[in-house]
C-alpha cells in the first residue's frame, strides 16, 4: 500500500474525493509496489482504484480517463519504496575506495533497476530475484543500463564476488526475447577482463543486438584508499593502446555489418592511450555519454557553436579555470578559440593528491587540492570550475570543502559552471560584459 501525502489541485484524484492520508492499495486488482507499477497501471483508460482510509475503511472508484492523464497523487518518496542496495563486492568498486569519512550517503551503493530505468543508472541485476525479473518484463521496462564487465560466468563471478553474477547472459537473452532493450558497460581491469575475455564479452553482447543497443568500455579507476582490497592496477600505456585498438577493430566490424559502431571506448581510455579523440560523428547519437564516451567532443561542439553566435568583446578579459590532468591539453587548445573574442582562459591542471595520482579526471578534483596547487598561481580575480567537481545539488567538493571556503582561501571569486558547452559560453560572456 502506498500512503498519499499530496493531491494536485484540479486533478482527477481531487475530483474523486481522495484524501491525504489515504492509501492506494491496488489498480485494476494489481498491487502497487512502486512507481513503476503505478505509472504502468495508470496508463490505461479504464481504472478500478482501491483505497484504504486512515480508519482502515476500504473503498473503490471506477474511472475513465485519457491514457496520458495523471491521477494527481503524490506519495512519500519518488520511487514509492526504498532504494535497493548493491549485493556485490566488486574488486574495482569505486565506493569501496572512498575515504571512510564524511556523509554515509557517499558510501551507499545502489543497484536498483528502477533507478536504471528512470535515471539511467547502471545496474548488475544480481539482486533481482525471478519474480522481480519477470516484473521487469511484464512492465515493459526498457531501456535498462546494465553493468556487464564480462559475459563469461566464472570471470563475472570473480570480478563481482557474487555467485548470482554468473546468471547474466540467460537474462539478457530473455530481455531480448521480450523485445526489451539495454545498454551495457564494461569496467576494464588489466589482467582480469581485458584481452580474450574482453573479446568474448564484446562478441556475445553484439550477438544480442539490437536488444543490446550499445556498449561502453571504461578503464578501471583506482584511488590510494585500497588498503585491504583486491590487488589491482591501472593500464600501462602499451596496454591502453592495445585495448583501444582491440575495441576500435571490433567497432569497425560492427559498423560494416550493421551500420553502427556498437562498442565505444570512453574518453578516459582514449586519452590514457595518448591517441586522438574520434570525431564528433563517430559517437553517433551519444548513447554512452554518461560513461564519458564522447563527452569532450560533445562539449567542444556545443562550445564552438555557441561561441560562433557571440560578438567579440571590446576589451581583453582574463580568467583562470581548473580541471583534471588527463584532458588538460584538449581544453588548452579549445580555450584558444576564445582569443579572437577577447577572452583569455588560463587552464590549471590539478593533480589529484586527495584520491591519488592515478585519478586524473576533472570530476574528482577536490577543493583542498585546488587550494594547494592554485594558491598564488592564479592570474586573475575569478576562477571558473566545472560543476561536476561538486556534490549533486550542493556547492561542496568531495572532500567537504565548500565553494565559499575555496573562494576565501584563494582570495578570488569562484564560479562553478554546468557541464554543457553552451552554458560555459553564456557564463563567460555574461561575466565579462563590457
Amino acid at each position: 500500500m502506498q500512503k498519499i501525502v499530496g493531491i494536485a489541485l484540479d486533478s482527477i484524484a481531487q475530483d474523486l474525493g481522495v484524501c491525504v492520508g489515504d492509501k492506494l492499495v491496488s489498480i485494476n486488482g494489481q498491487p502497487v509496489l512502486d512507481v513503476v507499477d503505478y505509472e504502468f497501471l495508470c496508463a490505461e483508460e479504464r481504472l478500478t482504484l482501491c483505497f484504504l482510509r486512515a480508519n482502515d475503511e476500504s473503498y473503490e472508484i471506477d474511472i475513465e480517463k485519457e491514457a496520458w492523464e495523471p491521477l494527481g497523487l503524490r506519495f512519500e518518496t519518488g520511487l514509492m519504496s526504498p532504494v535497493r542496495s548493491c549485493h556485490n563486492h566488486c574488486q574495482f568498486c569505486f565506493i569501496d575506495q572512498m575515504p571512510k569519512v564524511g556523509r554515509k550517503t557517499l558510501q551507499f551503493k545502489d543497484d536498483d533497476w528502477r533507478m536504471s530505468f528512470i535515471m539511467g543508472n547502471y545496474i548488475s541485476l544480481t539482486n533481482v530475484d525471478e519474480a522481480e525479473f519477470q516484473r521487469i518484463i511484464d512492465r515493459r521496462v526498457s531501456p535498462l543500463f546494465i553493468s556487464v564487465h564480462a559475459t563469461d560466468p566464472s570471470v563475472r563471478i570473480s570480478l563481482m564476488r557474487n555467485r548470482s553474477a554468473g546468471e547474466l547472459m540467460p537474462r539478457l537473452k530473455r530481455l531480448k526475447d521480450a523485445g526489451l532493450r539495454f545498454h551495457c558497460q564494461i569496467v576494464c581491469c588489466p589482467g582480469l577482463n581485458d584481452g580474450e575475455v574482453l573479446q568474448q564479452t564484446m562478441e556475445e553482447l553484439y550477438s544480442l543486438h539490437p536488444a543490446a543497443v550499445s556498449l561502453a568500455v571504461v578503464p578501471v579507476g583506482l584511488t590510494k584508499f585500497r588498503e585491504g582490497l583486491a590487488p589491482l592496477r591501472t593500464f600501462t600505456l602499451a596496454e591502453a593502446k592495445s585495448t583501444l585498438a582491440q575495441i576500435n577493430a571490433f567497432a569497425a566490424k560492427c559498423k560494416t555489418n550493421m551500420g553502427s559502431f556498437f562498442v565505444f571506448a570512453s574518453d578516459e581510455l582514449v586519452l590514457s592511450a595518448k591517441e586522438p579523440l574520434p570525431q564528433y560523428e563517430s559517437y553517433e547519437d551519444f548513447p554512452q555519454i554518461e560513461n564519458g564516451v564522447g563527452l569532450l567532443r560533445l562539449f567542444e561542439d556545443e562550445f564552438l557553436n555557441a561561441l560562433s553566435e557571440q560578438p567579440p568583446l571590446k576589451f581583453m578579459h582574463m580568467a583562470d579555470v581548473v580541471g583534471g590532468t588527463l584532458a588538460n591539453s584538449f581544453f588548452v587548445e579549445l580555450y584558444k578559440k576564445l582569443l579572437p573574442y577577447n577572452i583569455t582562459l588560463i587552464a590549471h591542471p590539478i593533480q589529484n593528491d586527495y584520491f591519488g595520482h592515478s585519478i586524473t579526471v576533472g570530476g574528482l578534483v577536490t577543493g583542498q587540492d585546488i587550494v594547494s596547487q592554485a594558491n598564488g598561481r592564479l592570474k586573475s580575480n575569478v576562477l571558473f570550475l566545472p560543476h561536476n567537481m561538486l556534490r549533486e545539488k550542493e556547492d561542496v567538493f568531495l572532500d567537504g570543502m565548500t565553494v565559499d571556503e575555496l573562494s576565501k582561501a584563494l582570495g578570488v571569486k569562484v564560479i562553478p559552471v554546468r557541464g554543457e558547452g553552451e552554458v560555459w559560453i553564456e557564463t563567460l560572456f555574461t561575466h565579462f560584459q563590457d
